[in-house]
């Protein structure tokens, strides 16, 4: 805004009245306002928008590029992680094969000397080599089921027939005819086993 001794028409009393150096001052403000104002009116909105774009973009390359290298990473470890899923599909079982094979050599020993050796000896190389096979199974948390007086449960046992019984508790287990064994807390197979139940009236 000019000042008032500026805006004074000519002819009015007052245009003499400030000093030189105080009007001299007040030009130089009215100076510098018109050359900020002159300022912001020369700016290239389209320049700004440019700029701002062109920030963007790096941005968005900087993106991508993590981007890519995040895909990167991911499917190499996918890969590692399908190898791995078939290495222990394939050689998983090492360890218990390890365990498992002295029993196989003993068997092949027994066989050997079957013409040799008499019955006694048989059975008790049969009865080693089985011990050593469920010493192994157990290192690898293989146990068998109880069916023995055990109360049948279908959660572990499998009745393959039923027989009346005034000895045993009906519904109890009378007879294994195959071994049950549970992996830890899960079940391997279920026992086959033949249940008792309560004999007919009058018999």
């Amino acid at each position: 805004m000019l000042p008032n001794w500026f805006q004074n028409r000519k002819g009015e009393k007052d245009v003499n009245k400030k000093h030189p150096e105080e009007q001299h001052e007040e030009l130089v403000e009215i100076a510098e306002g018109l050359t900020q104002e002159h300022i912001v009116l020369e700016e290239d909105p389209f320049a700004t928008l440019e700029a701002a774009l062109a920030e963007k973009e790096t941005e968005a390359k900087v993106n991508w590029d993590k981007f890519l290298r995040e895909r990167a990473d991911l499917e190499n470890l996918r890969k590692r992680f399908q190898k791995e899923k078939e290495d222990l599909f394939r050689y998983g079982n090492e360890n218990l094969i390890q365990e498992v094979l002295p029993a196989v050599d003993n068997l092949e020993r027994a066989l050997e000397h079957a013409g040799e050796d008499n019955g006694v000896a048989i059975i008790e190389g049969v009865k080693m080599t089985l011990s050593m096979l469920l010493s192994a199974l157990k290192k690898f948390g293989v146990s068998p089921i109880a069916t023995k007086g055990a109360i049948f449960d279908s959660a572990f046992h499998q009745a393959m027939a039923q027989v009346e019984s005034a000895d045993q508790e009906p519904n109890s287990v009378v007879q294994e005819f195959q071994k049950g064994y549970m992996l830890n807390d899960r079940l391997l197979r279920p026992a086959m086993v033949t249940v008792a139940k309560k004999p007919a009236d009058g018999e």
